[in-house]
């Protein structure tokens, strides 16, 4: 992040220190994972850090028993340098679709998913994860803004559970994404008015991956976003 800041000096491009975290949510359908961003988190904080250390450590573990499954069933990957090699970054099942692609299990990351990766897929290991509300938690109180991530793309539709989690401090929804139709976009920007809630948005890119078309840049979002962001910041820890 000192990188990224660093350079946005020099090139006059805003950076907002941020972060996607996953977590469990029980509704009215049964027991989801529903992931919740944090903007202009403080990204020094030894009270995130500590957390954020336990999940890598939980990926770690994860990828080990994922690796294990798909030995089990016939798949054996000669190269498993992202295991060990991944530094900083929590390793998902992303970097085993990618795996398989280079070594021609699957042809594409759709398929890596479908086959193998998915839920009650032969490779599926269900990750660690916190409450929901834990997680909005953990967000304030890193000096974030918490915001609900693509909420159609995890099919979410209860407005209970968006009241309860109001409650817990949740500020935001992401409207724009890359998988919204403008229909989706309109829907949850009028569930965000009615509950008085920031609105966000952005493409959900992880990054390039050889001949796949990049989508950073093709979700368009008002800069207004970026100002009642830097609002609802100033506001909540104006002390």
């Amino acid at each position: 992040m000192d990188e990224a800041l660093n350079c946005s000096l020099q090139s006059g491009i805003e950076i907002i220190p941020g972060i996607e975290l996953s977590s469990e949510v029980e509704s009215e359908s049964g027991k989801s994972e529903i992931h919740i961003l944090g903007y202009y988190i403080d990204y020094k904080s030894e009270y995130l850090k500590k957390f954020l250390d336990i999940f890598k450590r939980a990926r770690y573990d994860r990828a080990v028993k994922i690796f294990e499954r798909l030995k089990k069933n016939g798949i054996e990957l000669k190269n498993t340098d992202f295991i060990n090699n991944i530094g900083n970054k929590a390793i998902g099942r992303l970097h085993f679709a990618k795996a398989l692609i280079e070594e021609k299990f699957v042809g594409s990351v759709q398929e890596a998913f479908q086959k193998y990766l998915s839920k009650d897929k032969p490779a599926y290991v269900p990750k660690y994860s916190i409450s929901v509300k834990e997680t909005i938690k953990l967000v304030l109180d890193s000096g974030g803004i918490p915001v609900m991530a693509h909420p159609y793309y995890v099919h979410y539709t209860d407005i209970n559970l968006f009241k309860s989690l109001i409650d817990c401090g949740l500020m935001g929804i992401e409207a724009w994404h890359i998988k919204h139709s403008e229909s989706v976009v309109n829907r949850f920007t009028d569930i965000a008015k009615k509950f008085n809630l920031l609105v966000t948005g952005g493409s959900d890119c992880h990054g390039p991956y050889k001949k796949e078309i990049p989508i950073m840049g093709k979700v368009k979002v008002p800069y207004s976003v970026l100002i009642s962001l830097k609002k609802a910041k100033k506001f909540l820890y104006k002390d």
